[in-house]
């Protein structure tokens, strides 16, 4: 979606709130929880064709989770925003000659998972039952898939996960509804109406789902890797997430961007795995 385009959306909701505060404010947040794509295309369909696919049910939505099975740590593949398993392609193969016990799932209105709305405590749900039933010892997430993660194993009692690999993760949601609301031009009436909706549909406000404060508290070793030119989460949120796990290891990138997807660092996190 285009800046002239997300603007002129932002303007009519704008306009709108000027009547109805709160019919501008759900409309806004309906907005920012719809992914526009993470179904499968034919090319990612082919990635997990060899997986052994299970849906399990949660809350009247099924999740999708697809298992490459291997004799080794089990490890469970988050991924992020507008994706779906078949992001992990680039790593796969790796992962497999470890003999790892390979475990995917999709997001929630994401992949082949159900529904039509996500939000990271969403996510980190459906990660906690996956979680549950298969038992992982390592938990690698990407981008809010990682934020979910984290979320989970604080929400959770999740006690097998012994280690975390957050890839360009965001630091905090308040960081990420910021950018939507400033990328969109919210007026106050509307960005003060989205806050309301989060305190009472989730119990807390938006400060409370902070990824770096959760790990504080967290038992599982960690490695993050963050690029110094993500475009989408800053790079001030990777070294925010450094400064706060201090059972952590800290990769920085220059040059990977978001996604991350370079085989240089696959041995690095097979490195931390294994040790």
């Amino acid at each position: 979606m285009s800046s002239f385009v997300m603007k002129s959306i932002g303007n009519a909701l704008n306009a709108t709130s000027l009547v109805s505060s709160k019919l501008a404010s759900k409309k806004a947040l309906s907005l920012f929880a719809s992914p526009r794509k993470g179904r499968y295309n034919n090319d990612q369909k082919r990635v997990i064709d060899s997986a052994f696919f299970e849906e399990i049910s949660y809350n009247n939505l099924e999740i999708a989770t697809y298992r490459w099975v291997g004799k080794g740590k089990t490890v469970l593949l988050a991924h992020g925003w507008e994706s779906n398993a078949s992001r992990w392609d680039y790593i796969l193969k790796d992962l497999k000659d470890q003999d790892y016990n390979i475990v995917a799932l999709d997001a929630p209105a994401h992949g082949r998972s159900g529904g039509k709305q996500f939000n990271a405590v969403l996510y980190s749900e459906f990660i906690s039952v996956v979680a549950k039933k298969f038992k992982p010892e390592v938990l690698i997430g990407h981008s809010v898939g990682g934020m979910a993660s984290v979320f989970s194993t604080y929400l959770n009692e999740l006690p097998f996960i012994e280690k975390m690999v957050l890839l360009g993760a965001p630091a905090h949601f308040t960081g990420v509804f910021s950018r939507y609301k400033s990328m969109m031009g919210f007026n106050n009436r509307i960005s003060n109406g989205l806050d309301k909706i989060v305190l009472e549909r989730f119990g807390q406000p938006v400060s409370y789902f902070s990824t770096a404060d959760f790990l504080k508290s967290t038992t599982a070793k960690g490695l993050i890797i963050h690029d110094k030119k993500d475009r989408i989460i800053p790079f001030e949120d990777g070294q925010l997430l450094a400064n706060r796990y201090d059972n952590s290891e800290f990769i920085i990138t220059t040059g990977y961007g978001h996604g991350l997807k370079d085989t240089s660092l696959t041995p690095k996190i097979i490195g931390f795995i294994n040790d």
